[in-house]
């Protein structure tokens, strides 16, 4: 799908907050390091000295990523990224390790770590795994957004036949309802999904279905 097709109008994505990169690590000088790297090349930057420091921190209007040191007190990297796969809006996690093992790795990776970086980091891929980090988060947050507008739509079985192609009279015979109350909600599908076409609806849902395993069209 091209950005013409999926992307949220232009007033929506100006009323979505800036993405933050949140540090964290109980080594305060990479804290200052990274976040002055991070800062000079013009990213929001948030840190922590613990994990249960930034758990305390109100996300709820935030986007961005995690920038995560493996080897944590009391609640360890794995652990926490294992509680933001829950969240209601996971967060993307980076990995880094000044002690790191195969073994953590490879489980950090399947649970879906953007990358693993194993200190010192140079500064050239940290800025690159943050930057594809970020642009993941970019895509899940825009999936909802779509999403969003998908769930507010009455009746979906209007969208699933327009999806399939069939005509307005065609879909007004299988819900047994008239050609122009079809047309309106055909409309109003159009609209509220921010599309030209049936095949750019098309388009929109195949690419939700990537984010969104249980898309009901019916």
């Amino acid at each position: 799908m091209t950005n013409e097709t999926i992307a949220p109008d232009q007033t929506e994505a100006q009323e979505r907050p800036p993405p933050i990169v949140y540090l964290i690590d109980d080594d305060r000088s990479f804290l200052r390091r990274s976040s002055r790297l991070l800062r000079s090349a013009e990213y929001r930057v948030e840190t922590f000295g613990s994990t249960e420091e930034f758990l305390k921190y109100d996300r709820s209007q935030a986007t961005g990523c995690v920038v995560l040191e493996l080897k944590m007190r009391r609640f360890s990297g794995l652990e926490l990224q294992e509680a933001l796969a829950q969240a209601e809006q996971p967060l993307p996690v980076v990995f880094v390790a000044a002690h790191g093992d195969v073994s953590s790795a490879v489980r950090a990776m399947k649970q879906g770590a953007v990358d693993f970086l194993t200190k010192p980091v140079r500064r050239d891929v940290l800025l690159e795994a943050v930057q594809r980090a970020l642009a993941q988060s970019g895509a899940k947050g825009e999936a909802r957004e779509w999403r969003a507008r998908y769930e507010r739509l009455t009746p979906r079985e209007v969208l699933a036949l327009v999806v399939d192609g069939r005509a307005n009279k065609q879909i007004a015979d299988m819900l047994g309802t008239t050609e122009r109350t079809i047309k309106a909600h055909r409309r109003q599908v159009m609209h509220k999904m921010g599309v030209q076409s049936p095949a750019e609806l098309g388009r929109t849902v195949e690419y939700l279905g990537k984010f969104f395993q249980k898309l009901t069209l019916r």
